[in-house]
């Protein structure tokens, strides 16, 4: 590489959430501009009127200060090559038209839908590429202009000359297009309105640009902008085209294959150094071939377009889930706290943040701390932590492994020698349900996971969780805090089970 800084962009349109896809060309460009010590510019291309809308826009930068992507020019930021929406940037393109007309090296194209359809359907009908046959290249200047200037509608088509278009792809070497099969582009359409490869050309190259780094879908339109800029005298920037995202059925990755954008993962509670940490993953990989792990500081120092691979990348959520336990371990238990309280409070499990006593939010970190370790994501904790919440026994009894326990004389046993030694205590401690536990199996012989595992159905409506020191004062502690779903204590709970069996199961509890 030169010595010149370099300058990249990320240039979404702001028709919907950002996915995957497009997240990780964000983050290549920032990687390869910080790895550099170069320039990471933010654009927005909204000319598609209909389909912009400013929410996508608020999203998607949402989601890139999210990921850690902050820009050094762009929307919000400014910077000397503003403006950084292409909608605010109409006259200017209208003076690089005017300039391509001038200069010989565009024309005006007054062939109308009816008569290109035409041509299309003969070509289809020979065999022939379907591409523009360049009648209107002939018409004069003095011609074109008349015909203009009396309402005649017309685009504007870039002039392409009689050679093959080239340009070197840092990922897949050099790429060559011979001219007959690009024919002459619209830049401007009839209605006035510029295409995408024209105006994206003309951003860039006013913006500096010195390298394009985006998704394989752009090969075909990268001569198309080659020519733009040889017509310009422009220089040609250095393009890397990026792999194609697959699902696990090496199909085009897509809503189908589960979660793909980026404010879906954050809503499932994945992290934004996890989910960095794996986008960078997707067709790049570490010298040492290794090393999987890294921090946002960490895949600048190591990141290189050399090492980026044209396969394509399969995205596997198995992969992304284990990278999110990862960090999920390393994070502060103030961070998982702050996080963690909304999916709570959203099911009217906790009260709003705000309220919390500092003798809630003991508990409450303390049950997170407990149950973090078996999680995935984020959300996923208050069905893990639902032991301490549960309050149907009546399912939980009516489960096929619960119920094959329950219904035995030795559940029957221990269940009513438990009840027992619960309701003549003002409170349970895990001291106290140990030499419990060991009082009933001196009683009735019965050990194991036949003594245990009914009294846990019982606590907690499953058979499996964790162990009865931790549980026991998570349900104690938890009963006696203000929630606005409070939670039953031990002898609560002992006592709905006992209600809610029927006459042939332990009823006598």
């Amino acid at each position: 590489m030169s010595n010149q800084k370099p300058r990249v962009r990320f240039a979404p349109s702001p028709t919907g959430q950002l996915h995957v896809g497009n997240a990780r060309t964000a983050l290549y460009n920032w990687l390869f501009a910080h790895h550099h010590g170069g320039d990471f510019l933010l654009r927005i291309e909204d000319t598609d009127v209909e389909r912009s809308e400013i929410r996508y826009e608020d999203q998607l930068m949402e989601d890139l200060r999210w990921l850690g992507l902050n820009w050094t020019e762009g929307p919000e930021v400014g910077g000397p090559h503003g403006p950084y929406r292409q909608s605010e940037r109409l006259d200017i393109y209208s003076q690089h038209t005017e300039r391509l007309l001038d200069d010989g090296k565009a024309y005006r194209c007054f062939c109308t839908t009816a008569e290109l359809d035409a041509e299309r359907a003969q070509a289809i009908r020979e065999h022939k590429p379907q591409i523009y046959s360049g009648k209107c290249r002939a018409i004069d200047a003095e011609t074109s202009q008349r015909r203009a200037a009396a309402g005649e509608p017309s685009a504007i088509r870039l002039r392409i000359p009689d050679a093959p278009l080239r340009f070197h792809d840092m990922v897949r070497g050099e790429v060559e297009f011979a001219s007959d099969t690009i024919s002459d582009p619209i830049l401007v359409r009839s209605s006035g309105v510029p295409v995408y490869n024209y105006v994206v050309t003309v951003d860039d190259a006013l913006m500096k640009i010195t390298h394009v780094i985006r998704g394989d879908d752009h090969i075909s339109n990268t001569p198309k902008q080659v020519a733009i800029y040889q017509a310009f005298g422009w220089s040609v920037p250095q393009f890397a085209h990026l792999s194609t995202i697959l699902g696990s059925d090496r199909e085009r990755l897509s809503k189908r294959h589960g979660a793909t954008s980026i404010s879906s993962f954050r809503e499932m509670g994945i992290l934004p150094e996890a989910l960095t940490n794996y986008l960078a993953l997707l067709g790049w990989g570490a010298e040492d071939g290794k090393t999987e792990t890294f921090t946002l500081d960490e895949l600048t120092r190591e990141f290189k377009l050399e090492r980026v691979t044209s396969s394509p990348a399969i995205f596997d959520f198995d992969k992304l889930h284990w990278l999110n336990r990862h960090y999920l371990k390393l994070a502060t238990p103030e961070r998982i706290l702050d996080l963690a309280w909304p999916y709570f409070a959203a099911k009217n499990l906790l009260p709003p943040r705000s309220n919390a006593s500092d003798a809630l939010l003991q508990w409450f970190g303390n049950l997170v701390a407990l149950v973090l370790p078996s999680v995935d994501t984020l959300q996923q904790l208050p069905e893990k932590t639902s032991f301490v919440f549960a309050r149907d026994t009546t399912t939980a009894q009516a489960d096929p492994e619960n119920a094959a326990l329950l219904n035995t004389d030795s559940a029957r046993r221990v269940l009513q020698a438990f009840a027992l030694r619960v309701r003549a205590a003002a409170t349970v401690t895990p001291e106290q349900f140990k030499l419990w536990m060991n009082e009933i199996k001196a009683e009735t012989g019965i050990k194991g996971k036949d003594l245990f595992h009914p009294v846990r159905i019982a606590l907690t409506g499953a058979h499996s969780g964790p162990e009865f020191d931790k549980l026991i004062p998570l349900i104690e502690e938890g009963s006696r805090l203000p929630l606005p779903t409070p939670i039953f204590s031990i002898l609560q709970r002992v006592n709905r089970f006992q209600s809610s069996f029927d006459s042939s199961s332990v009823a006598e509890v």
